[in-house]
């Protein structure tokens, strides 16, 4: 699977950015698909979890109520879209697909990773 991460920029603290990851490759619609983030001089960590079907979804806690994951299978897309984004959430985003349907929390439960999108928060 391939997988291209767009829309990324620069935005101002409490504005909006739709991100979306378009794969190619293989069966979109068996993976669980992810996105995680990561910061200069931090780990990458989980962001965003979806499962095959779109019917489970899970989200990092200090995104809870502002980013919301959603996939279309019949486009071979899924998306984060990020309202309320503060400064803290500046970071390279990468889009991944897993090791099955399920959406998982860890980097170790995805196996296909996109190049990264740069989301940059201003205050």
């Amino acid at each position: 699977v391939q997988l291209q991460a767009f829309g990324g920029g620069l935005v101002q603290a409490g504005g909006s950015l739709s991100l979306s990851c378009a794969a190619s490759g293989r069966t979109f619609s068996r993976y669980g698909m992810g996105w995680f983030r990561q910061a200069p001089g931090k780990e990458r960590e989980f962001v965003a979890g979806i499962s095959w079907s779109g019917g489970s979804t899970y989200n990092e806690d200090s995104v809870k109520g502002r980013f919301t994951i959603s996939r279309d299978n019949a486009k071979s897309t899924v998306y984060l879209q990020m309202n309320s984004l503060k400064p803290e959430d500046t970071a390279v985003y990468y889009c991944a697909a897993g090791l099955d349907g399920f959406a998982r929390t860890s980097p170790s439960g995805y196996i296909y990773w996109g190049q990264g999108t740069q989301v940059t928060v201003s205050s």
